[in-house]
């Protein structure tokens, strides 16, 4: 089944870890035996060979370079220029993997219609060598000067926006934060607003998701986000937080980062094996969301695989993106139809970008 992926740090993987996605995970875990110099080494999950067989034709893939403090995976930079280079660095390596005909932006609804077209004449799954479409996203706006930049931004085809990471960000607090956005933080969410970007509100602290909200009237969504009534961490969203974005017509991406699919996690402490933490986790995240919505329309899949981290905090009984496939015979099983599946495997996010883009055309 063709699956949508809301968010993965291909870039980072690429750029930060010097890792060659054409290559087969097994032999990137393979070149990276015996190295320590980042968390995750040797335990990769994800490649465009694995994307490929896992179905996932259509990704959010991101831009991530930030100057928080304290920080976060890739977001320690010490100014905006040096974390403005970075994203120009990861953004050469997109248009590199577009060249050699391994990737595909997805800008606007043609771009999308054209890509599903491929897809669709191929049966749903992805090809040997076709193109993944993504549509690309910033994780943590430190990097964008000002916001008067945000028109240079959407020329290269940035798409969608969350203003925060980890910690005191420039335009606003991360999760493990707490306070509103700052001045220029609202200036940067209504030249969003103007300009068409997607807000995505995955690691804003709770004041500055209320704040964002009130300051943007576009399409929102939630790239790789989890239940707080699960997992009692700032990191989720409260059930207020859910009951907004379905209010706002968003889709919000279940994240297989074990600390967020499980209580009692501790990264760097927990062996996976002895936690027990399953893709069943995550389903259960789904349902919360579903049953909170009425429906199954507002929720997708926003793996956060390689975002950071490694198999050391996958889920059990997942070895590689491809794995992600099993998560629709657990829906089933859970009673959730082949139209549900289909859903929160790929229809719920393609809704939402018709709707967003359809809108601004």
């Amino acid at each position: 089944m063709l699956l949508f992926d809301c968010h993965l740090d291909l870039s980072l993987n690429a750029v930060d870890f010097n890792r060659d996605l054409r290559q087969p995970v097994a032999a990137i875990r393979e070149e990276e035996q015996g190295m320590t110099d980042k968390k995750g080494r040797g335990a990769g999950t994800v490649a465009f060979p694995e994307m490929r067989r896992g179905g996932v034709g259509l990704c959010v893939a991101t831009l991530i370079a930030g100057c928080m403090k304290p920080g976060g995976v890739a977001s320690g930079w010490n100014s905006p220029q040096q974390a403005w280079a970075q994203t120009q660095a990861q953004l050469a390596w997109y248009r590199a993997m577009e060249e050699a005909g391994e990737m595909r932006q997805i800008r606007n609804l043609a771009d999308l219609n054209s890509q599903l077209e491929l897809l669709g004449k191929a049966g749903g799954e992805v090809p040997d060598g076709a193109p993944i479409g993504y549509v690309l996203s910033l994780e943590g706006a430190d990097s964008i000067l000002t916001p008067g930049h945000l028109e240079r931004a959407w020329e290269a085809g940035l798409r969608a926006i969350g203003p925060a990471h980890y910690g005191v960000g420039r335009y606003a607090l991360g999760h493990d934060q707490e306070g509103p956005l700052s001045p220029e933080g609202e200036d940067l969410v209504k030249e969003m607003d103007r300009l068409g970007f997607i807000l995505d509100v995955t690691h804003l602290c709770d004041r500055c998701f209320w704040d964002a909200l009130d300051n943007f009237d576009g399409p929102v969504w939630a790239s790789h986000s989890n239940c707080r009534a699960l997992v009692p961490d700032p990191r989720q969203f409260e059930d207020d937080q859910i009951e907004a974005l379905v209010e706002r017509g968003a889709v919000i991406g279940a994240v297989f980062d074990t600390w967020m699919m499980a209580p009692g996690w501790v990264r760097g402490k927990t062996v996976r094996e002895e936690k027990g933490v399953t893709l069943e986790h995550i389903v259960e995240h789904i349902d919360h969301i579903c049953q909170i919505a009425g429906n199954a329309l507002h929720v997708g899949i926003g793996s956060d695989l390689d975002g950071g981290f490694g198999l050391e905090q996958s889920p059990l009984g997942l070895d590689t993106i491809a794995d992600l496939q099993k998560l629709a015979g657990i829906l089933s099983q859970k009673g959730y139809s082949e139209a549900d599946v289909k859903g929160i495997f790929h229809g719920n996010y393609l809704r939402f970008l018709r709707e967003a883009w359809a809108a601004r055309r």
